[in-house]
């Protein structure tokens, strides 16, 4: 099992991350997921990277602050790796560790919740070369957008204001960005008080996992106005989570899965990068390019099958994607 994690973790090293011989890479794992780390350890000594590992305090989870032992072990590395299991409530770390990683110009691949099955069987396999030229494909046809509208058999019906807020991937990782691993994504920070309408949720929620009951989030100038669902458990969960601070429940995100390798686990990790999905965030977005939110936590929310209308500045309007599919 460790051979074909350390094929999986290789995979994303030379592509995605473009891993060099001599490189610093720092792995930064947990008890949970050491195993996972170690096989990204294995994957890049086996590249000729010059490879440290650390493991999180397990008493003092979920983290607020980055742990000071580890502050200098961030220093002059070319990659980092965050594999470590996904908390709901460790988001506001898991942000300022990326900021710091990033400011110190490192490439980063961020894999909160990452599991064996990813590695081995699912995204992680995937062709990152040809889902390189499908992610060019998709963010040309955004070149120039003013607004996306956005609907889905579930019932999301939503409009979001993207004029000058260019797509990002994590299929390719420079110097000072970050991606998820697995990569297979898009993403654009919308602009922050220009999203209006309804989205509803079918899929998954960033750490907390697939929905028994469809949520449903009203959305107004960008903000959260009503959140409601079947499960009232999962409603007041929600709730707390967007209400960690003022712009929590702002828009930060929209995202487009890409990879033919991820499955539909309700694990959003894998979830978001999967072929026929989109997903909207609300929260943080500062690292995204022209991104303006401020808040401490960021949070995805994942549905199915969506449509996608674009209208360009000169005012044409194009359908860039039916019912998942990218025309």
């Amino acid at each position: 099992m460790i051979e074909k994690m350390v094929l999986g973790a290789k995979n994303a090293l030379e592509v995605v991350l473009t891993l060099k011989k001599d490189e610093n890479v720092l792995v930064v794992t947990d008890k949970e997921k050491e195993e996972i780390g170690r096989a990204f350890l294995k994957a890049s000594e086996s590249l000729g990277a010059k490879t440290e590992i650390y493991i999180l305090p397990e008493e003092k989870r979920p983290l607020e602050e980055i742990p000071l032992e580890l502050l200098p072990l961030l220093e002059e590395k070319d990659v980092i790796l965050n594999v470590f299991k996904g908390i709901a409530e460790e988001t506001p770390f898991r942000i300022k560790l990326i900021k710091k990683e990033v400011s110190l110009k490192a490439r980063v691949g961020h894999c909160p919740g990452i599991t064996v099955e990813m590695m081995t069987e699912g995204p992680m396999t995937a062709d990152y070369k040809r889902i390189a030229e499908d992610v060019k494909g998709l963010i040309e046809k955004f070149r120039d957008a003013k607004s996306v509208h956005i609907r889905a058999p579930a019932g999301t019906n939503i409009k979001l204001n993207i004029e000058d807020r260019e797509f990002d991937t994590d299929v390719w990782i420079e110097k000072g960005k970050f991606g998820n691993l697995p990569a297979g994504e898009i993403w654009c920070a919308p602009v922050e008080d220009g999203a209006n309408g309804l989205i509803v949720v079918d899929g998954s929620i960033g750490d907390v996992g697939q929905v028994t009951a469809p949520l449903k989030i009203e959305v107004e100038k960008g903000k959260i106005v009503e959140i409601t669902s079947g499960n009232k458990d999962l409603e007041k969960r929600i709730k707390a989570l967007v209400a960690v601070d003022e712009y929590g429940s702002v828009v930060g995100e929209l995202g487009i899965g890409l990879n033919p390798r991820a499955r539909l686990v309700g694990n959003l990790l894998e979830d978001e990068k999967a072929g026929g999905t989109a997903h909207i965030a609300f929260g943080n977005n500062l690292e995204m390019p022209g991104g303006k939110n401020p808040s401490k936590t960021h949070r995805d929310f994942l549905f199915y099958k969506p449509t996608m209308v674009v209208t360009y500045k000169d005012g044409r309007k194009r359908t860039v994607m039916v019912e998942g599919k990218v025309l």
